[in-house]
């Protein structure tokens, strides 16, 4: 099918190099970026594209084939998507609705999440009367990647999945680790190829993601409640660069740039939550922690 896209939106895209590693860098975007018209979109719903298909700044991204929104008005519904060369993580922002995977109708709500080998044809229906809305996180998958794909739907949702912390982030931010690759022993899903780890980092008040570097991966993180200083990549003197940060804003990370963040949030207020992704870059097939 032919695809028309109409794109208006004023991105804010930003690129740091540090000098030697011409691969440090990070792009910005936020939920309120401008909808693009795809063979995703239909009279009742709207894609809205933040990295790759669809947005025409994402030249720095080798990774994900698509990361965007898509919102479904009551009583509406998409047309079949079929992607035959990405492995699909799709979450539920809110509402909720019918998921049609397989001759199969599947009630889906807040917070589920799921996996979808490429390939698989799908489809969603909103019944409700309210919106519904979902992040579609699309992954290539280079020939030959992984010898033991799972082909099949994989579902659950976040209430499925207590809060820990982890040694390396101390006690003051709590994760639940959502989804990993096939060999993953401490997600809820073991499920994707390309995708490494997919979580949620809730922050108690002066919470931290302590600043870190991957060298193989990209991430991109969604602010999903509160707000605070997100950091993405060093300072010219080489101390952290951070960027005051709100509820819908997104960052994507590219390997070897520096990121971490620092809640804003008062004790008094609802804590701040991040959906992260992080995935291999293309051509490696190394695991990190």
């Amino acid at each position: 099918m032919k695809r028309y896209l109409t794109f208006c939106g004023i991105f804010l895209i930003i690129f740091l190099v540090i000098p030697g590693n011409v691969r440090s860098q990070y792009l910005k975007r936020s939920l309120s970026a401008s909808e693009v018209l795809t063979g995703i979109s239909a009279g009742t719903s709207r894609y809205k594209p933040l990295f790759g298909f669809g947005d025409n700044n994402s030249g720095i991204i080798r990774g994900v084939s698509r990361y965007g929104i898509l919102k479904i008005d009551a009583g509406g519904g998409v047309n079949e998507i079929n992607p035959s060369d990405e492995e699909l993580v799709l979450f539920i922002l809110g509402g909720t609705g019918i998921l049609k995977c397989d001759n199969e109708q599947i009630p889906v709500t807040k917070n589920d999440f799921m996996y979808m080998p490429a390939g698989m044809k799908y489809s969603f229906l909103n019944p409700r009367e309210q919106p519904l809305s979902l992040i579609i996180m699309g992954f290539k998958l280079p020939p030959g990647a992984c010898s033991n794909k799972i082909q099949k739907l994989m579902i659950a949702n976040t209430d499925e999945v207590k809060l820990q912390t982890l040694p390396s982030h101390g006690p003051t931010t709590q994760f639940q680790l959502l989804m990993g690759t096939t060999e993953s022993t401490r997600d809820r899903l073991a499920a994707a190829c390309q995708v490494t780890s997919l979580f949620i980092m809730d922050f108690a008040s002066g919470g931290t993601n302590n600043p870190h570097i991957h060298g193989n991966e990209e991430e991109i993180y969604l602010i999903l409640k509160g707000k605070g200083d997100i950091v993405a990549g060093k300072t010219a003197e080489g101390g952290e660069l951070r960027h005051p940060s709100k509820e819908g804003d997104v960052y994507f990370f590219s390997p070897e740039t520096l990121i971490g963040f620092y809640s804003g949030n008062t004790p008094e207020e609802e804590h701040a939550q991040i959906l992260a992704v992080r995935f291999r870059y293309p051509g490696s097939q190394n695991k990190t922690p």
